[in-house]
């Protein structure tokens, strides 16, 4: 039986053979990898079919769960916008949720969705087929699913639930309505004349149950890991915002009219933090002990704490020792919509030297995160307050900010920590000495 079905095969890929030079490039590329992977199962089931092809393509195309990455090979699927029957263009058959990001997979041209392979939430892996479209002539009369048999057309109105139930029991005598038995149950319209009374007179105290996400698991592993792993110390300093509101201030709408970026808080952040780090290497540099060594890096890439609707994501900032101020706003705020949109990629999230976080836009006063392992340190800013300070002698009320580094005591010792926050807070306080780099 295998060997007869393999030799089917091998002539219909011959046959096709003939055929695919004819055919659009799209439709060449769809058509020899949907024929091959039929060759390949040929073997588990007989009954799929090879391509039908005429002057106009038209195939059945099984589509496959794409490659994630290196370090991924399986997701949950999440979404299925389509339902089966429905046409879809050239855009997302399915959403599958993987440790890191939403993965979207989409059909390679118009087609009818004619077969799903799997439902929302199953675990698929790569290479798994997921769905069945048909394209081209066939769009128009996709099949429905094997085994779904088409509803039966209503003849009549439909019976009440008692009338069925008492053509298939026994008769027996009515009991007595004055004298109901414990066994007799009320019917519908008795339970609608007497309505259930709630006799809780406090506050609800419902209870709602949700399955974690993978990104939320991943999330709270890792973490977990970090404190596990690392050997955790906080040192903090405080830094006055003065300059750096008023510097922003000036140039807010001259940037934002030359450069279309929104000035903020974090390209100044962040090039300060870039800056120090390249003066105090180890908050650059990892650390593995396994191997017993430290790798020290000449570049700078920073990962960017992000609150996504999904969970917490940390895309990376690269070279920033390369850019200003102001590509960095834009870079920042091209990642945070991405996060926001789920739009993130494998390549944004992969690296970060050290990262920042930033609760700041929550309201937050002081915090002391924890690091994101495998890096060895997170810089953390806070929300500015206003508080009396001492200055020059003299009692004046100043936009002071809390900002902290948790650190590995492994590979950075205090003197680095304290060194680092003090150069950091240099450049916040005087934005101008960032121009002297």
């Amino acid at each position: 039986m295998v060997s007869a079905v393999r030799t089917k095969a091998a002539t219909g890929l011959l046959s096709l053979s003939r055929t695919v030079p004819k055919m659009q490039p799209a439709h060449r590329v769809a058509a020899l990898t949907h024929s091959a992977n039929l060759f390949r199962r040929g073997a588990i089931d007989p009954q799929r079919r090879l391509f039908s092809y005429s002057t106009t393509f038209k195939a059945d195309i099984i589509v496959v769960v794409p490659p994630m990455a290196e370090s991924l090979n399986e997701g949950t699927l999440s979404s299925l916008p389509k339902k089966v029957g429905e046409q879809i263009e050239a855009d997302e058959i399915a959403s599958i949720e993987t440790d890191k990001i939403d993965i979207a997979v989409t059909a390679p041209e118009t087609a009818i969705i004619a077969e799903y392979f799997a439902a929302e939430g199953d675990t698929v892996v790569v290479g798994q087929d997921l769905a069945r479209i048909v394209t081209g002539e066939d769009a128009g009369a996709a099949k429905k699913p094997e085994g779904e048999a088409p509803p039966k057309e209503e003849t009549k109105a439909a019976e009440p639930v008692e009338a069925k139930v008492e053509d298939k029991t026994p008769t027996a005598a009515p009991p007595n309505p004055t004298t109901p038995t414990p066994a007799t149950k009320p019917t519908a319209q008795v339970a609608q004349s007497q309505p259930v009374v709630s006799t809780s007179q406090g506050p609800s105290r419902g209870e709602r149950v949700e399955k974690m996400t993978r990104m939320r698991k991943t999330t709270a592993s890792r973490l977990k890991q970090s404190q596990n792993t690392c050997a955790s110390l906080t040192t903090m300093q405080e830094v006055d915002m003065t300059n750096l509101m008023a510097w922003r201030t000036r140039y807010r709408d001259e940037v934002a009219e030359e450069h279309g970026v929104r000035l903020g808080y974090m390209g100044a952040f962040t090039k300060a933090t870039t800056l120090a780090a390249q003066q105090v290497p180890q908050i650059n540099a990892a650390i593995d002990t396994d191997k017993e060594i430290i790798t020290y890096r000449d570049y700078v890439d920073i990962s960017i704490a992000v609150s996504a609707p999904k969970g917490l994501v940390t895309p990376v900032l690269r070279n920033t020792n390369a850019l200003s101020i102001v590509e960095l706003e834009r870079e920042v705020a091209t990642l945070a919509k991405k996060a926001r949109d789920g739009k993130l990629t494998m390549d944004d999230l992969e690296g970060g030297n050290f990262s920042i976080s930033n609760p700041g836009i929550f309201g937050s006063m002081f915090g002391t995160p924890l690091i994101n392992y495998p890096q060895a340190a997170v810089f953390n800013m806070n929300g500015i307050q206003q508080r009396v300070m001492a200055i020059n002698g003299q009692a004046e009320i100043r936009p002071m900010m809390y900002i902290s580094l948790t650190y590995d005591h492994r590979l950075i010792d205090g003197r680095e920590a304290v060194a680092y926050l003090n150069t950091v807070k240099k450049y916040i306080e005087d934005p101008a000495r960032m121009l002297l780099v």
